[in-house]
């Protein structure tokens, strides 16, 4: 769980309430995923990490290599017809496997 160290490590660096409110997150669900406790699906608070933390790099089939965090930003901008690579994205995005809105 690459994630969960990015996680403490941010909490050290950054505190724990900024970290809630950058995640938006409650201090109740921190505290149980820090102490390994959290009773639900960690899949969303994985993605809500990585999305705000992780300096990893995907390929982009328009922009090339960026940062997990640009993807996301990318993927929930609106449509914009009057903007050619806002278009290319959109439609790379709607079959990209790291699209959000792709995952069951």
């Amino acid at each position: 769980m690459q994630w969960l160290e990015l996680l403490k490590k941010k909490c050290e660096e950054l505190g724990r309430r900024k970290v809630e409110a950058e995640l938006g997150i409650s201090k109740t669900t921190l505290s149980q995923v820090l102490n390994e406790k959290y009773p639900g699906n960690l899949d969303n608070i994985a993605s809500k990490v990585t999305e705000a933390y992780s300096s990893d790099k995907v390929l982009c089939p328009v922009l090339g290599s960026i940062t997990v965090q640009r993807c996301a930003t990318e993927q929930s901008k609106p449509f914009a017809a009057t903007n050619p690579q806002r278009v290319k994205l959109w439609k790379a995005c709607k079959t990209c496997p790291l699209n959000k809105a792709n995952k069951p």
